[in-house]
């Protein structure tokens, strides 16, 4: 077995973890309401970036995110017209659903993650 102990975090600092970590997954509400996991994340960021400001780094990623993802699968809806939308609009899903665990996971380990393929906009 090995003998790891991970650095001790301040109470402070895994506060701030947490909170990344569930703006990340915060955009799973989509699954319980269409449009919370939408606003969930935007809401997070918004009220605390100002009380933890490493938070607004996680916030922008989100954000750029699911506005890529609104435009990427408003891209693969217009072209299912003629087939190849189809599996974009798969592969856009599988990542909606892919980024933010792995995100999520990333901001408990305190690390940013920037989403691949995503636009940046803020």
């Amino acid at each position: 077995m090995s003998d790891f102990n991970p650095a001790p975090v301040s109470p402070e600092e895994q506060r701030v973890r947490t909170w990344a970590m569930a703006l990340h997954l915060s955009q799973f509400a989509t699954y319980l309401a269409p449009v919370a996991g939408i606003v969930a994340p935007i809401v997070i960021w918004q009220i605390q970036k100002d009380k933890m400001p490493e938070l607004d780094i996680h916030g922008k990623i989100v954000v750029n995110w699911l506005i890529s993802v609104i435009i990427y699968l408003s891209i693969g809806f217009v072209l299912t017209f003629v087939l190849i939308g189809i599996p974009i609009l798969m592969l856009v899903s599988a990542l909606a659903v892919i980024y933010p665990i792995i995100g999520g996971i990333k901001a408990s380990q305190g690390e940013v993650w920037r989403y691949p393929g995503s636009i940046t906009f803020f």
